[in-house]
């Protein structure tokens, strides 16, 4: 059987950055947001001052200092044993967060080969079979199956394949590999 490919997104699919923002906003601003105070909302809007979350994103340690998902860690490893697996992240917006990203991805995900990942400013000149990400602009240009990652800024959109948490995506793709 050929194996089949995955392009993985970083940001709210395999790196909490929701935990993160709501972490870094309290010890810089001393506002607790709450998790539900952020849902259906676009990125940034749920805190009182979203420019204020949009600067964490270009200070250094924020990206190398993220949660990981719960989950992710263990379901990444088992996908990599079956399936062609790549971390795909558009990361030159944020041109500093490239080697806190790749640093981040050693440490949390070695067995990733540094020749699976890919940083890159428009997804969609990725070529997989599934595509899993958090925002529909990037699975919308997927040539493969997209499978949107729930995060709190989508939860009120529509799409044909979605997964709450690395369980789901797991078994989505193991009942979709063939």
């Amino acid at each position: 059987m050929i194996r089949k490919s995955i392009a993985i997104d970083m940001d709210n699919v395999i790196a909490d950055i929701e935990s993160q923002a709501i972490s870094w906003y309290y010890e810089k601003y001393g506002v607790l947001v709450k998790k539900e105070g952020l849902h259906g909302k676009p990125e940034g809007e749920g805190f009182p001052e979203k420019e204020r979350v949009r600067q964490f994103l270009y200070t250094p340690g924020f990206f190398r200092h993220t949660p990981v998902m719960e989950g992710a860690q263990e379901a990444v490893e088992k996908l990599s044993g079956d399936f062609d697996v790549f971390i795909v992240s558009a990361a030159m917006e944020f041109p500093q967060s490239l080697p806190e990203k790749y640093e981040w991805l050693n440490e949390h995900f070695p067995f990733i080969s540094w020749r699976n990942i890919i940083f890159c400013g428009d997804k969609s000149v990725v070529d997989t079979d599934f595509m899993i990400d958090d925002h529909l602009k990037n699975l919308n240009y997927c040539k493969g199956r997209g499978i949107l990652y729930t995060a709190c800024h989508n939860v009120t959109l529509d799409y044909e394949v979605r997964v709450n948490d690395w369980e789901q995506a797991l078994k989505y793709l193991y009942n979709n590999q063939s």
